[in-house]
């Protein structure tokens, strides 16, 4: 199935993410973290699939993505940053791998945080986001994204962690089995982790060494 959509809205969100507030198609459903293949409606890149995730909530009646654009890399994203209202997408099936499975911890690298917001957005309305609990990695502390919303919504259950600034605002580390073990004292509980491939790897790979379930431990690349 595809379906032709017009971007209504362009916010910034960072310094390279972007929300798109596009239209919402009659019918079209999706569960909270799960994504879409999207493409850009001109003629060169109708084909060039990728797939992101919504950040808006299903019974929104309009479709929101977050999406960080990489100019350097002369390709989808770079083509997005230049789009504007009245500009179309064409979207297809929804699929994902995460979806709400019960609290737990939430661990996220860079735009890996996107397919949690919709999540954590429906169990702010359901009144359910006790918890929950977040570990979120960037590089520099302007690369947070939503800080503001996530800060809303976890409070003192959202840690920051930038690997890549040494005079942060935060904690200055990385997510790995030190980290782990000093910051979670129940590896039975469940654990949502999305980020780049080589971190959602190495993590999901110290979580079961230190005793988490496989079943747990959700994971999906971004």
């Amino acid at each position: 199935m595809e379906k032709t959509v017009k971007i209504k809205e362009v916010k910034p969100v960072t310094h390279d993410v972007k929300q798109f507030i596009v239209e919402k198609p009659s019918g079209y459903e999706f569960t909270p973290g799960h994504a879409t293949e999207v493409s850009i409606n001109k003629e060169k890149w109708k084909d060039e699939k990728r797939p992101f995730t919504f950040t808006s909530l299903n019974d929104d009646d309009y479709l929101e993505f977050t999406i960080k654009i990489y100019p350097e890399h002369d390709g989808v994203t770079e083509q997005l940053g230049k789009l504007e209202p009245g500009d179309e997408l064409i979207i297809r099936d929804t699929w994902g791998a995460i979806e709400y499975k019960g609290p737990g911890y939430i661990i996220a690298g860079g735009a890996g945080i996107t397919p949690y917001i919709a999540m954590l957005r429906k169990l702010k309305k359901e009144n359910k986001l006790e918890g929950m609990k977040l570990f979120y990695s960037n590089k520099t502390d302007k690369d947070i994204i939503l800080k503001e919303e996530l800060d809303a919504m976890l409070g003192a259950h959202a840690t920051y962690v930038i690997t890549d600034q040494d005079d942060t605002r935060f904690t200055n580390a990385y997510i790995d089995k030190d980290f782990l073990k000093k910051h979670i004292k129940d590896f039975d509980e469940k654990f949502y982790v999305c980020g780049p491939p080589k971190m959602t790897e190495e993590i999901g790979e110290t979580l079961e060494n230190l005793g988490a379930n496989a079943d747990a431990v959700t994971l999906d690349d971004q």
